[in-house]
């Protein structure tokens, strides 16, 4: 039985927030031992876990590989696997292949053509190198995916005017403040997300932005970037009383910021309104600060009238993608077809081979009493050349047949399988007149069952 890939996910289109961030998967970490521990029958696998998904990419033998991967997903989290499957896709084979093609070049992203994720497909794969989790077909994949995605960017404008996820959080507090230049924000994390929401926070004339993360050398870093006032993580509430805007983004796996801690700042602030957005996955910000007046609350899955309005410029450049996903999962199609060929290949050649040397052996165990001793060893040599050449010129059209058959659009497996049991390349015992045409007994047939005799 071949290995075939598996794609197993949940995203934004198939589940809110709620249930994204219950069965989020942190993947980051210098001492991370793989979550997805290699055993059989699954022989390969990876996880990416972003903000608006999560995906688990496997290698192995077997129709149970799906449930397994969901079990051990859903127990990694302490929730159970009825309250998970609902909202997981899975794809195998090539859907899968063309699922993970259209994900790296963004067609898939809540912000189609977006560069972030291409960058976080990179983090989870080095990430499960370092862990051993990848072998010859993900190595493959992967690199395949990375190329995809260059050329998506490179023949198509499916990044012109693309926004991100933090380019549609500042958009939102635009509409919300209009002009923006006597307000102050505050960015709680100091990531990738964190630093594109200072540079569009500063594009729309932000007054005043803070920066505050548990590392405080990074939020220097990108306060110093972007002209802002660094703050230690436990000097945020203090500062709260000043800012309108709150844009949270952190890593944490539960929330950081509650209710009790906001409702002490309203009265401090005369009532004047807050807006937070949490664009973090798990939220950084508890659902109950809603409930407080004047504080409006904004998660990732509120940005989507702001992202759709930006996706209909680029429907047509996406459906140009599209059409390259689709050749390129054609190309990575034939080379996987081929790796399955490989081994019987191999094993072609090195029967041919076996019977080569133990025909040699004969011969020249025949030869010996006509042979002087200082002639053996070059009538050796030159009855193995014969004899290995025979080898793979016999071999030649078998093997020539079998490889037009893996770049067609018919499946090699079954021409893969008729060669194994042609040449017996299984070692399958078989019994020595296995060959013969026997003649039927009638003794033999079911009961009831009559067959009339054979014309001659």
């Amino acid at each position: 039985m071949r290995n075939d890939i598996y794609l197993l996910g949940l995203n934004h289109r198939t589940a809110g927030v709620e249930i994204r961030e219950k069965f989020a998967i942190a993947v980051c970490g210098p001492s991370d031992s793989p979550l997805f521990p290699l055993a059989p029958p699954v022989r390969e696998i990876m996880v990416l876990s972003t903000c608006n998904r999560v995906e688990i990419l496997a290698v192995g033998q077997g129709p149970g590989i799906p449930a397994a991967i969901l079990e051990q997903w859903a127990a990694s989290r302490n929730q159970d696997m009825a309250e998970l499957e609902p909202y997981v896709y899975v794809h195998q084979g090539m859907d899968a292949v063309r699922h993970l093609f259209s994900v790296a070049s963004s067609l898939d992203s809540m912000v189609v053509g977006e560069p972030q994720i291409l960058g976080q497909i990179k983090q989870a794969y080095v990430q499960a190198v370092n862990q051993g989790t990848t072998k010859v077909i993900l190595n493959r994949l992967l690199h395949k995916a990375f190329s995809v995605a260059k050329r998506v960017r490179t023949e198509t404008d499916i990044g012109s005017n693309a926004v991100s996820i933090s380019y549609a959080a500042v958009e939102l507090a635009k509409r919300i403040f209009g002009d923006m230049s006597q307000n102050t924000a505050m960015l709680v994390g100091a990531g990738e997300m964190a630093e594109l929401a200072a540079l569009h926070l500063l594009r729309a004339g932000i007054k005043k932005i803070f920066v505050a993360n548990r590392t405080f050398e990074r939020a220097e870093e990108l306060a110093k970037q972007f002209k802002g006032h660094p703050l230690a993580f436990d000097e945020l509430f203090g500062k709260l009383e000043e800012v309108d805007i709150i844009i949270s983004s952190t890593g944490a796996p539960h929330a950081i910021i509650r209710a009790k801690d906001i409702k002490p700042l309203i009265k401090k602030r005369k009532n004047r309104p807050m807006f937070f957005i949490d664009i973090a996955v798990p939220r950084d910000i508890d659902p109950d600060v809603n409930n407080l007046d004047n504080v409006y609350l904004y998660d990732i899955d509120d940005l989507k009238e702001v992202v759709d309005e930006n996706l209909a410029q680029r429907q047509e450049e996406a459906a140009r993608a599209a059409g390259i996903v689709d050749a390129e999962s054609a190309s990575f199609e034939t080379w996987l077809k081929s790796l399955y060929l490989h081994p019987t290949i191999v094993d072609l050649l090195k029967q041919g081979e076996e019977v080569a040397a133990r025909e040699v052996a004969k011969t020249l165990k025949r030869l010996a009493p006509y042979l002087a001793p200082e002639s053996n060893g070059e009538v050796q040599r030159s009855l193995e050349i014969l004899a290995y050449s025979l080898v793979r010129k016999l071999y030649h059209d078998p093997i020539s047949f079998l490889k037009r058959r893996a770049e067609e659009e018919e499946s090699v497996q079954r021409f893969i399988d008729i060669a194994r049991r042609m040449f017996n390349l299984d070692h399958e015992d078989a019994p020595d007149d296995a060959h013969l045409d026997r003649k039927r007994n009638p003794a033999d047939d079911p009961p009831g069952q009559t067959c009339p005799p054979q014309e001659r």
